[in-house]
C-alpha cells in the first residue's frame, strides 16, 4: 500500500518538474540496497530512492540472477533529488559515510560481487568529483579505497518486494541490519 501511494506521489511530482522543480538522478551501490534506500530517503533534498540493479550486461535481471548468477550487476539505488536542495557532491559525501570503502569482498555481512560498492558517474564533472574524493579519503585514512568508479549506463528497477523494504518489513529489516553489524562498522570507520 505504501509503495502504491509513493508511486502516485512520485508520478505527480515528476509532472510538476516542468513547473519549476529541477530534479536530478544519481546512482550508487553500497551493498544491501535496503540499507542504502533507508539512509538516502532520510536525506534532505531527496525525493525518492528506488532499489534496483545496474553495472552489468543482463537486461531486466531478477534478484536471484544478480545475487547468484553472472550478470555483472550490482545492487544499486536510484536517487531522485531536488537540485535546488542538494547536489551530486553532497549526495556523494553521504554515500561515503554509508559504506565501507575498504571492503573488496562486498559490504558488511553481504559478500560477493553484486554487493561491492560503486559510485556511478554520468558526466566528466561527476567522475572528477568521485576521483578527487577518493584521493582525499585515501590520504585521510592512509588506506586504499576499493570502491569501483563506473560510468552509468542503465538502471533496472528491482522487484516490488525490495522497494521500501525497511518500512514495509520493518522488524525483519531491523533484525537483518543489526545482525549485519552495519552501524557498528560505519561508526568505527567514520566516527
Amino acid at each position: 500500500m505504501i509503495a502504491k501511494y509513493k508511486a502516485i506521489f512520485l508520478f505527480l511530482l515528476l509532472q510538476t518538474s516542468a513547473f519549476g522543480q529541477d530534479l536530478g538522478k544519481v546512482y550508487f551501490a553500497g551493498g544491501c540496497f535496503w540499507c542504502m534506500e533507508e539512509s538516502f530517503e532520510k536525506k534532505e533534498g531527496v525525493i525518492e530512492v528506488i532499489s534496483g540493479y545496474s553495472g552489468g550486461n543482463t537486461k531486466n535481471p531478477t534478484y536471484e540472477e544478480v545475487t547468484y548468477g553472472n550478470t555483472g550487476h550490482f545492487e544499486v539505488i536510484e536517487i531522485i533529488y531536488d537540485k535546488n536542495k542538494t547536489n551530486f557532491k553532497d549526495l556523494l559525501d553521504h554515500f561515503w559515510i554509508n559504506i565501507d570503502p575498504f571492503d573488496k569482498y562486498g559490504q558488511f555481512c553481504d559478500k560477493g560481487y553484486s554487493y561491492r560498492s560503486v559510485a556511478f558517474y554520468q558526466n566528466d564533472k561527476q567522475k572528477d568529483l568521485i576521483e578527487n574524493s577518493i584521493v582525499k579519503l585515501e590520504k585521510k585514512f592512509n588506506k586504499k579505497i576499493v570502491t569501483y568508479v563506473r560510468k552509468f549506463d542503465e538502471f533496472f528497477k528491482a522487484e516490488a518486494i525490495h522497494q521500501d523494504y525497511y518500512q514495509v518489513k520493518f522488524l525483519n529489516y531491523l533484525r537483518y541490519k543489526k545482525a549485519c553489524g552495519r552501524e557498528k562498522i560505519l561508526d568505527k570507520i567514520w566516527n
